[in-house]
């Protein structure tokens, strides 16, 4: 398998377009989520000039235990970078017809998927290390008192983040297989979750609600952003999801495997 994972990895390190998304994402990432507590600095500076005050010490964005489900939730929202990466790899295949050469080399179809899905495994892994790293780093600058079982509690969202970022990365390489043009497949992976929410405004009215309600989290896309809750809630005292739903994490995991299996069921099937 680790053959499969550096065969991919050097034609992926071969394109510029790799490096310049790659840079864009962990840059991005990096920044965004360290500097939170600078960005609420800069917002109480400006509100004292229009007359109101806010205590920013009192909103424990980086404080242990709160910062891991904050970090990861809003490290989710830049998954789509890591996905266009994905999908720019997938459909060159099919343009430079690398793809042909593999399987004319020997390379099996499932081996060709299987280095991909590696490939997938390896950045969502590095985006975990990257998150870990930065939660660590700002968790013990802004934790005015720091008790060691809290930096713990917490953690298994970062389980919950890695499933979510190789789900969303198996969606895009599944997107890939199917549509094999890149241009198209960007702007399909970008409108999939207005796509999915008119699917369900339109499923889900009013009415039918209290009875068929619950068959929202059973959608794709719905079952990998539930991983992780949006915890913001909590400090306008409002109660939150602070745990990983052990049912999320299942119809995640079948939809994870279901974007992975149609990726090679298309592939085995396809005249290349």
């Amino acid at each position: 398998m680790l053959h499969l994972l550096k065969i991919d990895l050097k034609k992926m390190t071969s394109y510029r377009t790799f490096w310049v998304i790659c840079g864009l994402y962990f840059l991005t990432l990096g920044f965004t989520t360290a500097s939170g507590m600078e960005i609420l600095r800069w917002f109480a500076n400006k509100t004292v000039e229009f007359g109101a005050s806010i205590n920013i010490d009192r909103i424990p964005l980086y404080h242990f235990p709160d910062i891991w489900q904050n970090l990861i939730w809003i490290s989710g929202l830049f998954k789509l970078v890591l996905a266009v990466m994905v999908v720019i790899s997938i459909t060159n295949e099919y343009q430079y017809r690398t793809l042909r050469q593999n399987i004319i080399d020997g390379m099996s179809r499932w081996e060709f998927v299987l280095s991909k899905i590696l490939t997938n495994v390896l950045l969502s892994v590095m985006s975990v290390g990257m998150l870990l790293l930065i939660a660590i780093v700002t968790g013990l600058i802004y934790t005015p008192e720091l008790i060691l079982a809290d930096v713990f509690i917490g953690t298994e969202f970062l389980l919950a983040y890695f499933l979510e970022v190789f789900a969303f990365l198996s969606y895009a390489l599944m997107l890939g297989v199917f549509v094999q043009r890149s241009g198209l497949t960007i702007v399909l992976l970008m409108l999939s979750h207005m796509i999915e929410a008119i699917i369900k405004l339109n499923l889900f009215r009013e009415s039918l609600e209290p009875s068929i309600g619950w068959l929202k989290q059973f959608f794709p896309l719905e079952s990998i952003t539930n991983l992780v809750p949006l915890p913001f809630a909590r400090y306008a005292f409002q109660e939150i999801q602070d745990y990983v739903s052990l049912t999320a994490v299942a119809i995640a995991l079948v939809w994870t495997f279901l974007f992975n299996y149609f990726s090679y069921l298309k592939l085995k099937r396809a005249d290349i």
